[in-house]
């Protein structure tokens, strides 16, 4: 499934967000008699509704009238501001192609494992607007992550609007038992933070919280193979010193970063490919959620999934930067 076509885009903007809803057949003569009007919309027309959209939208935020839920998840900012930002990344740039969709729940908990890489961790952001974009349901990805990332001003402000929230079993289980889609990526900062020349060999999963959190809510594990973000900042080195001074995990050096300076960040158009594999299902394990060697098991089947899925998907993208 590659990018789609503009379509989608119009379709986002006749949305909960985006358009007013459409005026009545019955308060339009033509249509109440069962014919379309005859003077199709001038070419100035579409932005003025979006000019009008744009303004309610502000007075909607300025006043305050919108819901975010207890993790401070704002669906309003978050489909009307962030994911047209990213689907174009997506799409465009990095022309990602998706399967498998039907091994995501239609509704109900899910919770999606994947592999981590790309030196800044965009492949989190990749997942949640392809699964969003591509699904039949549209549904939102409820990201877990490190509490670095909710440690940074404006970083940890964004996480949460976008439905966000901090890698811990109890928030986790929380989104579960309420039927949301729950995505992880149990390789942490190890996956983001490996060089170049470990690309795609997943690293230790941690001691398997996502597991247990699953196991306690009957959730099905969804493992998801993500072809790509190794690509967009291959890291060639990693000056641990400072790192240490600046208190981060690691600092990169890419062929760009920091010889560009800001124009580093510019990731590179690598060609992306998402596979969502066959769920897991954990309801009939229940009672083991505290059993290491179930535990261990388990997110070892998940890993040696992904791991595979990731061999399979590499030999259908010969080109990394291809079409």
């Amino acid at each position: 499934m590659s990018g789609p076509d503009e379509r989608h885009d119009e379709a986002h903007l006749d949305g909960r967000y985006a358009v007013p809803a459409p005026v009545s057949p019955d308060a339009d003569p033509a249509r109440r008699n069962g014919h379309r009007p005859t003077t199709p919309d001038r070419a100035g027309d579409v932005w003025d509704r979006r000019v009008a959209t744009g303004l309610a939208f502000l007075r909607r935020r300025l006043a305050g009238d919108y819901e975010v839920d207890e993790f401070g998840f704002d669906p309003e900012l978050t489909e009307a501001v962030f994911h047209p930002l990213l689907r174009r990344l997506y799409r465009d740039w990095f022309r990602t192609e998706v399967t498998g969709l039907e091994h995501v729940p239609a509704d109900g908990a899910g919770l999606l494992v994947g592999n981590h890489s790309g030196t800044v961790a965009l492949d989190a952001l990749i997942l949640s607007t392809a699964l969003h974009h591509e699904h039949p349901d549209h549904r939102y990805l409820r990201l877990l992550g490190a509490d670095l990332v909710f440690r940074m001003p404006v970083v940890s402000e964004i996480a949460r609007k976008t439905g966000g929230t901090v890698a811990c079993n109890p928030d986790a289980e929380r989104l579960m038992r309420n039927g949301e889609l729950v995505g992880v990526f149990p390789e942490g900062f190890k996956g983001v933070g490996k060089l170049y020349a470990d690309r795609y060999k997943l690293q230790r999963f941690g001691r398997g919280g996502f597991v247990s959190a699953a196991l306690r809510t009957g959730t099905p594990i969804v493992p998801v193979a993500i072809v790509g973000g190794e690509e967009i900042y291959p890291m060639l080195a990693d000056i641990k010193p400072l790192a240490r001074l600046l208190k981060l995990p690691y600092f990169p050096v890419t062929p760009t970063f920091p010889w560009l300076g800001p124009l580093g960040m510019v990731p590179l158009p690598s060609k992306w490919l998402i596979e969502f594999c066959p769920p897991i299902p954990t309801a009939h394990l229940m009672d083991s959620a505290d059993d290491p060697l179930v535990v261990f098991n388990l997110a070892d089947q998940v890993r040696e999934t992904i791991q595979q899925t990731l061999h399979q998907l590499l030999e259908r993208r010969p080109d990394p930067f291809g079409p």
